[in-house]
Parts: structure tokens; C-alpha cells; sequence
């Protein structure tokens, strides 16, 4: 039950009826209208901009608007006052039973109040990570795994068809460097005396047991042969040994993907020839000569004609190219054919998850969607800033194991799945981050996932000490729903209570604008909210949860902090992070 969604249709219901009566004029246009919890608590419990909405398409004053609505939210059953604010803002109070008695839903609806339809189960590509296959994952794919599984995951629990894929940059000239660091490896496997690895190939450790593993499957029979004659095979062999590197790294963040999607399929099977044509067929490539970048050339810019895309007629900066000056397509290329497959798999709405270093490549990718389905596709790339590693306000040292980066493992290692993906959806995507390791194992509010975990571990401590306490007492959900939630009326309680009944519009608010960071900041005022009830009940004997020789009160409480367990577990679940039971 969505308190705010529902109150948003009343509105509209009652300015439809006014209009229907010649209140107010026919054919509003009505959208744009909000129903939120107001910023200021003592304002009340909903406000509405409805009336600050109507003014031109009205033409009236907004406070003579304002009433009209007023009037009709005062029929509500659930509302007790209804106030106009300034120009025109509406303010709501709801009935305190109302209030209450939302304990009880809650609890009926466990895991999934807040769950939705609002998706209306449409398909949705998710793609992240996507990290090159020459190594293991480093803290800069760390944010963009977390983030992007759980947005997949936020967007599922509001009625998305989601897919979570992975695209494998598996046809680039790294992946032949990937193949040259292999055999290295191989031939120091075969104890030849190759000395440190060249400049220019990948050095770290990881590849040693890919050397390993090719002596295991060819012997010595690679040795001493030209690079043509073995470079196709450790290509493959290398690139697949690092998925399989990628994939375990993933696992430790708790991330499965459905879909790994092969560059080099594409490459293999015309599938980047049939994009091209595509765009062809609409007018949309020619051959041109760009204008010079600005400021200083690179070293392998030159002036010649290309093909390129009309990527300008879309929103982009400049036009495309999409084959190089030796005949290969550019990398633009195989991202329109990979775009146009997924749209070609039924996905129209796309959302790509990259690094902030590519910031340019955003325009010309939405142009290519925009340009293959008329406009019915739509590509939200969302671009996540690096993480910078501290440890006491310190930069923390280079991986050994990788070579010249700090990897994925080395940060779940040391502080564990759930403080890493918490952690990194305190932030906006797109914001700085720093993650101290310090300060990140601290027991104490300043740790966000330390706070809210621990007030799910509370709640369980409370409800076991309650059994040992009040003699025969049912604290299963069954018997909590069943309590008498009049008793509830304490300010402090009361707020709890709004707090955790703005869950279901806070989910769809963070699932419409693909922020999952609203989650984790949503969790952690509400843990506030409960971990203050909690101290008010040190001072006050009257406000603790459980009342030795008062059941009814007791059972009440316990109705409201478990329901409030309910809805942390629900958003830790959304974020990746377990809800422990103890601490």
C-alpha cells in the first residue's frame, strides 16, 4: 500500500469531480501533480502541490483553488485536518488510528510492502560492469557492480522485467596483449628465464596460473613458435580463464549475471555489417571529414574521409565514425550493433552502467537508439565516479597480486560483502566516494551499514528478551498483528510509524530516477528514528519497548518495531547487504 500514491489519486479524483461540476475548468491537464511527505513534519503528514499546479491552466488564484480541493480531502475517512499553506500549498494530518493501524499492514504484507506493479512488468536491460577480460575486477568496477545489481534489483521488486548482462569487450587489440602476456607466462612456466614482463604487457600475478594451465593442456609445443601460429588459441584461452576470474570476483559481491554478451560474437557473425545497415537504410551514414578536435591533436589524428553516422540529428556533438583508417570498425561501431541487438531482444528501455572516464560516449550511444527505433527506445547511462581507498585518512597501497591496482577481492576480503556494497550506494553515482577502511569497521552511528544493521539486530534481541520476560508471551507475527495499536500514541512512536510508511513511495521515487543510494539514505533515517525511540526509552521507563507488568503495551511495541525490522530487511535485501538477526 502506497499511502502517498493513493492520496495522489484521491486528489486528482477530486479535482476531476470539480471540474465535471464547472468548479473548475474541463480538460486539466493533471500529471504533474504530487502527493509527498512534507519537508517539515510539523506541517503534517501529506503535502500536495496540486493547486500550485492548476493556476494557468485555471486561471484562478491558487488559494481559491486550494479550497476547492480542501473541501473535497475533507471527506476523506482517513484525514483529520487539511491546511492551505502560502500561495496555495495543501497540507494533510491524517487521523491518528489511520497512522496506527498502518503497523498492522505492514506486518501483513512482511518482505514485500513496498513491493509494486509499477514496472508493469516491461522489459529492462541492465548492463554493468563490463570490465575488459584481461585481470581481475578493481575498486572502480567495484562501485559500478554494486550499483548496477542493485539497481537490477530495484527495479525488479517494482515490477520490472530485468536483465542483468554483461558485455565482454572481447575483440579489442587488448585482448591480443592479453594473449602476448599469456605466452610470457607460459614460457616462465616452462622454466625459460624470460626475465620481467615487458613494458606494454599485462604484469601481475594473476596470469601465472593461465601460464600454468597452458602447459598443462599444451606441453612445450607452443615454444618457440611464431606469435601467428598461437595467438588466436591463448586469445580465446586467456580471455576465457579471466571471465572465469571475473565471474569469481563477482561472487564474492553476492553478483550473478544472466547474459554475457560476446563483442567478438558480433564480429564473427556480421552482426556489426547488419547495425550499419540498419542506420543506412534511414539516410543516416555518409562519408565525411570531421573537423579537428580542439585544443591539441592526438598523435593518430588525421584528416581524411570516413563513414559516419548522422549522430548530430540526435542530440550528439559531432558525427560519428564507424570504421577506422585500416578498415576495421571503430569501437562506435560494434556499440550500435550491441544496442540495436538488445533492442532487436525486446528491450527498449536500456540503462549501461560505465565508468565516469566515459563521459563522452553517452550522446552518441542515445542517438543511435533514438535513431534505430524512431524514438521508442530510450538508454540511461549511468556513470560512476572512482572510489578512493583510504585507511585512517590514508591512500592505501597497490594490490601485489594485481600489479598496479587495488582488486575487488582484496576489499571483500578484508571488511566482508555487506559493508562494501553499503558503503558504496552512500553516494550518488555520480559523486566522489571515499571508503575507509577505518571507518567503515566502526561500531558506531557514523558506519551507515553498522547503524542499520544494527537496528535490525535489535529488534531480535527485544523480541527474545520479551519471551524470557513476560511469561507465555506470542511475539510471532500472527499474534503481533492482532495487537492493540491504540495504544501506540506516543510522538516519538508516531513518527516511527510515518517513517516507515513512506517506504513504498520512497522505492518508487529511487526506481523511477535510477538512485538506489535514496534506499541506503532512507534506511538510515529510519534507523535513526528507531535507535532514538530506543534511547527515549533509557530515560523514560514508560517508553521502553517492553513493560514487564503491561502485555497489551508490550505487544503493541513489538507489533511496531518488528514491522520496522521488516522494512530494513527489505531494503538491505534491494542493496545486496544481509539483515543479520545479531551483532
Amino acid at each position: 500500500m502506497n499511502i502517498f500514491k493513493d492520496f495522489q489519486t484521491n486528489i486528482k479524483d477530486i479535482i476531476t469531480s470539480l471540474s465535471n461540476d464547472g468548479s473548475l475548468p474541463e480538460g486539466l491537464d493533471l500529471k504533474n501533480i504530487t502527493a509527498e511527505a512534507p519537508r517539515d513534519a510539523s506541517h503534517g503528514d501529506i503535502a500536495t502541490n496540486a493547486a500550485m499546479v492548476l493556476v494557468k491552466q485555471a486561471k484562478m488564484k491558487p488559494r481559491d483553488i486550494a479550497q476547492l480541493i480542501a473541501t473535497g480531502l475533507e471527506k476523506h475517512e482517513n484525514v483529520e485536518q487539511v491546511d492551505i499553506a502560502g500561495p496555495g500549498f495543501i497540507n494533510i494530518r491524517l487521523k491518528t488510528n489511520f497512522i496506527q493501524n498502518q503497523v498492522a499492514v505492514i506486518l501483513d504484507k512482511g518482505l514485500d510492502y513496498g513491493r509494486s506493479t509499477y514496472g508493469n512488468n516491461e522489459k529492462v536491460n541492465v548492463e554493468y560492469v563490463s570490465a575488459n577480460p584481461t585481470g581481475p575486477l578493481h575498486v572502480g568496477h567495484c562501485r559500478g557492480a554494486v550499483f548496477g545489481d542493485a539497481l537490477a534489483t530495484l527495479l525488479d521488486y517494482v515490477g520490472f522485467d530485468v536483465a542483468k548482462e554483461y558485455y565482454i569487450n572481447d575483440a579489442g587489440g587488448q585482448i591480443n596483449t592479453l594473449a602476448q602476456s599469456a605466452y610470457h607466462r607460459y614460457l616462465e612456466a616452462l622454466g625459460e628465464d624470460v626475465g620481467e614482463v615487458p613494458e606494454g604487457l599485462y604484469p601481475g600475478k594473476y596470469l601465472i596460473p593461465v601460464g600454468n594451465a597452458l602447459v598443462e593442456k599444451y606441453g612445450d609445443s607452443l615454444k618457440g613458435k611464431d606469435e601467428s601460429e598461437w595467438l588466436e588459441d591463448l586469445k580465446a584461452f586467456a580471455s576465457s580463464a579471466m571471465m572465469d576470474l571475473v565471474r569469481d570476483d563477482l561472487e564474492t559481491l553476492g553478483i550473478k549475471h544472466e547474459v554475457f554478451f560476446s563483442e567478438k560474437s558480433m564480429h564473427d557473425n556480421g552482426d556489426i555489417q547488419k547495425g550499419l545497415e540498419a542506420l543506412e537504410e534511414k539516410g543516416l551514414i555518409y562519408t565525411g571529414v570531421l573537423e579537428a578536435p580542439k585544443g591539441k591533436l592526438p598523435d593518430d589524428w588525421e584528416e581524411r574521409p570516413q563513414t559516419l553516422f548522422k549522430s548530430t540529428q540526435f542530440g550528439d556533438d559531432v558525427d560519428r565514425a564507424l570504421k577506422k583508417s585500416n578498415g576495421d570498425w571503430t569501437y562506435f561501431a560494434a556499440d550500435v550493433a550491441y544496442h540495436k541487438n538488445k533492442m532487436d531482444r525486446g528491450f527498449n528501455r536500456q540503462i549501461d552502467v560505465l565508468g565516469a572516464d566515459h563521459g563522452g560516449y553517452v550522446k552518441r550511444v542515445q542517438s543511435v537508439l533514438i535513431a534505430l527505433s524512431d524514438g521508442k527506445a530510450t538508454l540511461d547511462v549511468k556513470l560512476c565516479q572512482m572510489v578512493k581507498l583510504m585507511r585512517d585518512g590514508e591512500p592505501v597501497k597497490m594490490s601485489k597480486r594485481s600489479g598496479n591496482f587495488i582488486t575487488l577481492r582484496d576489499i571483500v576480503d578484508e571488511v566482508g560483502k555487506d559493508v562494501v556494497r553499503f558503503i558504496m550506494l552512500t553516494r550518488k553515482n555520480d559523486a566522489s566516494l571515499e571508503f575507509d577502511f577505518t571507518k567503515v569497521t566502526e561500531q558506531s552511528k557514523d558506519n551507515p551499514v553498522f547503524y542499520v544493521q544494527y537496528g535490525h539486530a535489535r529488534v531480535f534481541s527485544v523480541l527474545k528478551k520479551a519471551q524470557e520476560t513476560i511469561k507465555n508471551i506470542d511475539v510471532s507475527d500472527i499474534s503481533l498483528k492482532n495487537a492493540d495499536l491504540s495504544l501506540l500514541n506516543d510522538e516519538s512512536e508516531l513518527q516511527l510509524i510515518k517513517a516507515m510508511f513512506n517506504w513504498p513511495r520512497i522505492v518508487e521515487s529511487a526506481a523511477t530516477s535510477h538512485e538506489p543510494h535514496r534506499i541506503s539514505y532512507y534506511l538510515y533515517d529510519l534507523a535513526s528514528e528507531f535507535h532514538g525511540l530506543w534511547n527515549k526509552g533509557n530515560d523514560r521507563v514508560d517508553l521502553r519497548f517492553i513493560i514487564d507488568d503491561n502485555t497489551d503495551i508490550t505487544l503493541a511495541r513489538l507489533a511496531m518495531i518488528r514491522a520496522f525490522s521488516n522494512i530494513i530487511a527489505s531494503g538491505l535485501n534491494i542493496l545486496g547487504v544481509e539483515p543479520v538477526n545479531e551483532m
